[in-house]
């Protein structure tokens, strides 16, 4: 195959509506626009309108904030990874962090870093590499001889 060979699969492309054609075309007369009033005529812009009445999103309070200092982690309970470990798409013998996981397709896609939960059983050692993880989840991962490394926490100054 060659690049002046590529095309789309037929159908990817549909050809654009020409409005107001002629009533043979289908879209002529009103164009798909119904008839008369506000909305058939063009510049309108009514979706939050009620009518000079306050609209809903004013007369409604403002909830909560948007943490921009917020972190999300992509969540991983212990028995997910011991599945991924049976299904010999984890090697227990490397490290476990966040490429691992994406490789084996425990997880779609990285986010702010992989945090450990104690949903579940583990029976292989594994060694993780992680940002976070359950007191519960590092309990399980211990008893099974694995160990878990965590970022140290900056001192507070």
């Amino acid at each position: 195959m060659k690049l002046n060979e590529l095309k789309d699969k037929d159908g990817a492309t549909q050809s654009r509506k020409r409005v107001g054609r002629g009533i043979g075309s289908g879209l002529g007369k009103t164009g798909g626009r119904g008839v008369k009033g506000q909305k058939s005529r063009s510049g309108v812009a009514i979706k939050g309108f009620e009518g000079g009445q306050m609209p809903i999103y004013r007369r409604l309070p403002k909830r909560g904030f948007s943490n921009p200092f917020g972190k999300t982690f992509n969540e991983v309970s212990v028995g997910r990874v011991q599945a991924a470990v049976d299904a010999k798409k984890l090697d227990p013998k490397e490290t476990v962090d966040t490429a691992a996981l994406i490789k084996a397709g425990v997880i779609r896609r990285a986010r702010d870093g992989v945090r450990l939960l104690g949903n579940g059983e583990i029976s292989a050692k594994l060694t993780f590499d992680i940002a976070g993880a359950s007191k519960s989840a590092v309990e399980k991962v211990e008893k099974a001889g694995g160990s878990v490394k965590l970022p140290e926490k900056a001192a507070a100054e």
